[in-house]
């Protein structure tokens, strides 16, 4: 099978070959990736990992740097980079808005216009890929966490208690970015994508961070929204979130959501025994544990990781890791992980 033809049947819960593979990784973890004496070069690398699905993104404006290594973005997210052994890693700290008193004060604030993203060559980008028979997966749309990021999260948090309208206008702000961001990139890519990417990270390790009662008014109405355009294109809707997300699976389902991404297995709740019971209404794509087997198991162990996801959940899995591949793995480690089915079992 191609990999566009894999995906697809595992989208619709078709067999396959093998599961389909996606691939997420820090910048830090392709420098060091890229020390490899075999590897040279990442599109080859996931061309020789029979990798089924690319990610692509429209431009961005560049970052301003507010001086003593602090940079914001373009919706006032604020934080430095700390300087790694493979690469430099972002670290988050207080948004444009943490000490806003007000909502006038919010919405005063000078919101990104659609007009700032930056499309170009991306048909071009896209049809390489098709050239190869791959899938596509497009965009980073936010509608609650990168709101909070901007806020600060200790303030969103307490919003949703005491200032409700603060929380729902930026989701508003956000949602109604994205939705027009996503009409853009589907006509630039002239309709050759297949799932458009949505995160908001709902939980901790230790469970969810919000209650059942508070993602059904912030975030619930603008994931369904979300859903409804990407589908309107005839597209799929890939939702991110990290933690101990359990409790929200009906409740994502319920909202049109077609792959829960990156299924982190923090508990019994989140592994793949236990989610297997969804796997008929929705795909699950991740759930390699990238804090201890990816970065210090062995080639064996991490293989017989993805071979039993794929067993466990079924025709639509999407094999990839739990998070972003962190630059801690090695990378023979990440090539074991793409020759899983390739490999004699162990």
């Amino acid at each position: 099978m191609t990999g566009l033809e894999r995906t697809h049947a595992a989208l619709n819960g078709l067999s396959t070959d093998r599961p389909p593979f996606d691939f997420f990784a820090e910048e830090a973890t392709i420098s060091r990736l890229l020390t490899h004496p075999d590897i040279c070069d990442l599109d080859a690398f996931l061309d020789e990992m029979d990798i089924d699905i690319r990610g692509f993104q429209a431009g961005e404006p560049d970052y301003k740097h507010l001086g003593e290594g602090l940079y914001e973005n373009m919706w006032g997210e604020r934080f430095k980079f700390r300087p790694g052994e493979w690469g430099d890693m972002r670290e988050d700290t207080y948004g444009a808005l943490y000490n806003a008193q007000s909502l006038d004060e919010i919405m005063a604030y000078p919101w990104p216009d659609n007009d700032v993203m930056d499309y170009t060559g991306l048909h071009e980008q896209i049809l390489k890929a098709r050239d190869k028979n791959l899938a596509i997966r497009y965009g980073f749309a936010d509608i609650w966490q990168r709101p909070a990021m901007v806020r600060g999260l200790e303030n969103h948090l307490a919003d949703m208690i005491i200032n409700p309208e603060w929380v729902h206008y930026l989701s508003r702000k956000f949602t109604d970015f994205y939705l027009e961001e996503y009409r853009r990139a589907w006509e630039a890519s002239k309709g050759e994508i297949d799932v458009f990417f949505v995160i908001s990270d709902l939980g901790t390790q230790r469970g969810p961070m919000i209650s059942h009662e508070m993602f059904e008014e912030f975030i619930a109405p603008y994931l369904i929204e979300m859903a409804d355009a990407v589908h309107g294109f005839g597209a799929k809707i890939m939702f991110h979130s990290c933690g101990d997300t359990a409790a929200f699976i009906p409740s994502i389902i319920h909202c049109g959501i077609d792959i829960i991404h990156p299924i982190q297995p923090v508990s019994e709740n989140m592994s793949p025994q236990s989610l297997a019971k969804h796997s008929k209404l929705i795909s699950f794509c991740g759930g390699i544990d990238v804090q201890w087997l990816i970065p210090h198991g062995t080639v064996s162990e991490i293989q017989n990781e993805v071979r039993r996801y794929a067993d466990t959940l079924g025709p639509g899995y999407i094999a990839c890791p739990a998070h972003n591949f962190q630059p801690d793995t090695p990378p023979k480690n990440i090539i074991a992980f793409y020759k899983s089915f390739s490999e004699s079992k162990n």
